[in-house]
Formats: C-alpha cells, sequence, structure tokens
C-alpha cells in the first residue's frame, strides 16, 4: 500500500471527521477529542510503520507543537467572549484563578510526593503542568462564537472559558518554581526573590501590557474608520488572527513577558473594538477552524502515544492520583472558591467539574523538561497523559447530557420567572 496515498486519504478523513463531529456528538455522551485519541490508538497500534510520538523522544516537538495548539486556543477562546472584562463582570474568573489554581497546583504536588515518591522540583512541576485547565477539549462547556449581547453568556460557560483563557499562562510562575528548585535547590534563598520580581511580577505585567498593546494596534488598524473606508479588514481578514497570535506572543517573549496572557489580552481588546462588527464572528470562525485542524493533530498523536506505550508502566498508584485529581482536587478546589459567591449551585457544581486537563498540561511538562535537568521524566509523561486521557473520557462523556440538561433548567426557570413571552434573560441555576 503507497504510504503517501494512504497518509493524505488518512488526513481528509480526519479534516472531514473534525468538521462533522462536533454537530453529530453534542447531545451524546461522547466527544470529538475521544473520538480522535481513539483513531490516535487505532492507527499507531495497526500501523507499526508509523514514527514513534513518544514525547520524551521528542521533547521539542512535542513543546512547539503543544505551544501552537494552545496560542491558537487562546486566541479563539479571546474572540469568543462577549462580556467585557471587570472587577464584578469577571468575578468568578477571579476567584477561580486566587482560589482553585493554587489549591490545585499544592494538591497535585502533594499527591506526586505523597503517591508516586517524587523529589520536590518534580512535584512541584507535576502541580504546574496539572493547573490549566483547557479551552479545547470540552467545546460543550465553553461560549460559543462572539454575539453583540455582552449578557448573553451563562455563568458556567463564561467562567470556564475565561479561567482557561488566563491559567494557561499563569501557570507560567509555577513551571519556572520547578525549573528554579531543580536548578538552584530548594532553599528559597537561592531562587525565591529573583522568581517573584521576574516570574511572577515583571512577567505577568509584560504580558498583558505587550498584549493590550498589540491588540490596540490591530483593532486601530483593521477596525477604525479609516481601516473600515480602505477595507482592510476584508482584504486581509485571514490574516488579522494570525497576525494577532504571532504578534502579541513574539512582542512578549522578546521582552521576557509571558506569551500565553499577551495573546489572550490581545484576542480581548480586539473584541473590544465595535462588539457588534461582524469582522468579529469571522475572525473568530476562522481561528476556531485552524484551532480544531491542529488539536485533532495532537490529539492523534496521544493516542499514538498511548498505543506506543507511554501508559504501559502506569501503576495503581498513578491510577489513584488521576482519580483524586479529577475527581477530587478539582471539584472540591472549584466549590470553595464560590464560597459566598451568587453564583447558582447547579453552575457551581458545573465550573467546578468541568475543569477539563488537555495541550496545556502537556505543554508545561515538555516545557519543563526541557528547560531542567528533573528526575523521573518518564513518571511524569505517564501520570500526566493519564490524566489528560481520564480527563477527555470523563469530562467528553458528561460534557453533552450535563450542559444540556442545566440549559433546560435555566430555560425552564427564566420562563417561570418573567412569563413565556417575554424574551428569557440567563439566570443562575
Amino acid at each position: 500500500m503507497e504510504p503517501t496515498g494512504v497518509a493524505y486519504a488518512a488526513a481528509g478523513a480526519a479534516a472531514l471527521l473534525a468538521a462533522l463531529l462536533p454537530r453529530l456528538v453534542s447531545r451524546a455522551p461522547l466527544s470529538m477529542p475521544m473520538v480522535f485519541v481513539g483513531l490516535g490508538v487505532l492507527a499507531f497500534a495497526l500501523v507499526p510503520h508509523l514514527p514513534s510520538p513518544d514525547p520524551v523522544e521528542h521533547g521539542t516537538t512535542a513543546v512547539h507543537l503543544t505551544e501552537l495548539v494552545v496560542l491558537v486556543s487562546l486566541m479563539g477562546a479571546g474572540l469568543a467572549l462577549d462580556r467585557p472584562p471587570g472587577w464584578r463582570s469577571w468575578r468568578s474568573t477571579w476567584r477561580l484563578l486566587a482560589v482553585t489554581m493554587p489549591l490545585t497546583v499544592l494538591a497535585a504536588a502533594l499527591l506526586g510526593t505523597w503517591l508516586l515518591g517524587l523529589g520536590a522540583a518534580a512535584a512541584m512541576l507535576l502541580g504546574a503542568a496539572l493547573a490549566p485547565t483547557d479551552p479545547v477539549l470540552a467545546t460543550e462547556v465553553q461560549v460559543g462564537e462572539p454575539t453583540d449581547d455582552e449578557e448573553s453568556e451563562d455563568e458556567a460557560r463564561f467562567a470556564l472559558t475565561s479561567e482557561a483563557g488566563l491559567n494557561d499562562g499563569l501557570a507560567f510562575p509555577f513551571t519556572y518554581a520547578a525549573i528554579a528548585v531543580a536548578t538552584a535547590g530548594l532553599a528559597p534563598s537561592g531562587w525565591l526573590g529573583e522568581w517573584l520580581l521576574v516570574d511572577v511580577v515583571w512577567r505577568i505585567a509584560a504580558g498583558v501590557g505587550a498584549g493590550a498593546a498589540m491588540g490596540w494596534v490591530l483593532r486601530s488598524l483593521f477596525f477604525s474608520r479609516s481601516g473600515e473606508r480602505a477595507h482592510l479588514a476584508e482584504r486581509a481578514e485571514g490574516f488579522v488572527a494570525l497576525s494577532a497570535i504571532f504578534l502579541a506572543y513574539g512582542v512578549a517573549e522578546l521582552i521576557e513577558g509571558y506569551g500565553f496572557i499577551a495573546v489572550f489580552v490581545c484576542a480581548l481588546t480586539i473584541r473590544a473594538a465595535e462588539r457588534a462588527h461582524d469582522r468579529h464572528q469571522v475572525l473568530h470562525a476562522q481561528v476556531e477552524q485552524l484551532e480544531r485542524l491542529l488539536t485533532v493533530v495532537l490529539l492523534l498523536l496521544v493516542g499514538g502515544a498511548v498505543a506506543r506505550g507511554v501508559l504501559d508502566d502506569v501503576g495503581w498508584r498513578e491510577f489513584v492520583l488521576a482519580a483524586v485529581f479529577l475527581l477530587g482536587v478539582r471539584p472540591l478546589a472549584g466549590w470553595l472558591a464560590f464560597v459566598g459567591s451568587p453564583t447558582g449551585r447547579r453552575e457551581r457544581w458545573v465550573v467546578s467539574f468541568f475543569g477539563v486537563r488537555g495541550i496545556g498540561s502537556l505543554y508545561y511538562l515538555a516545557y519543563g523538561l526541557s528547560e531542567a535537568d528533573i528526575a523521573g521524566a518518564e513518571q511524569l509523561w505517564r501520570v500526566t497523559v493519564l490524566v489528560v486521557v481520564g480527563s477527555v473520557v470523563l469530562h467528553g462523556a458528561t460534557a453533552g447530557p450535563v450542559i444540556h440538561r442545566l440549559d433546560r433548567l435555566r430555560e425552564r426557570r427564566a420562563r417561570a420567572l418573567h412569563g413565556s413571552e417575554a424574551q428569557a434573560p440567563v439566570t443562575p441555576v
């Protein structure tokens, strides 16, 4: 069988499935990531001549491929959000970032130490890798395409999307802490001061600043009156999102800021320009298609890594860690973040449970291992891939039914409160 033809036919079939599956499985206990991870397992198990997708062996490739997927997904998440940033309007997001994320890092690191016997640096890197949630792998719990209604988003979808957009960048300080411990030792005197000033304060501020600046430049260029008269957005709409991703990330990295934060902030800044403009929907649709294609490639490789043995040495301790993390740590840490919040009880549970782990976890692990000599790389990959695959299966099987049930309850409550003839606003449940 001619390998080139097989490769092109497989790529065409994968692209077709990526286009059709989201609608076909939206209400079913199944998700697109589940399908493609399974297809990756089958393909690499049945075709032995396919190249090995071992992330330990191809660490540099793993860093750059996962990095690209995360960048595109962050732009898509930022462009999709209708609600402008604010202290009160984004209070669910701030609670998740200030409470849930640090608790998740700490719990994952402690589990790695107690159950797996990891050293300090390895445990910290595991905590950092498992901290970010994913804006890609459970689309049912993310906001849809952008609209001109700032009140259109229910709290559960908004909180999960905005959280994923920001914690994909805020996991970096924890990653750098693990790298510092691996390099300078556990004693804080050797790294803590520089870490706080540079890796926490400067890099976050630089990322926010670079993203806001690049977003302002691009929205002034393409959405200003002069840009509209010159039809710049129409003539270059296929490149606007790409230029935003690369410029925001590149400028942030040049000034040693966090590029992930810059890309998300850049998307929010562009989105703030004339919220009713139909170009926002066009930009989001283009980013979404690119994101879906790149995600398919990566999910196939994750399935291939599983087929080629990345989980072969997984023992009961890794299974216990993954189960406790997905079923205990995230739900509990998420619930604690909403203590005293006006968010509805059912929405709290949905947000707390659907902390999907995915591409960001793979990126941070690959990045940390590429920057420092941290013992236990293979074990770290085993447990991280296990958590990601477990999240794909668990959240993929439950997201559609749970979210649609929540939507029905919300609509029923809105009709009861406002009458069947009125336009029912989004109400907490």
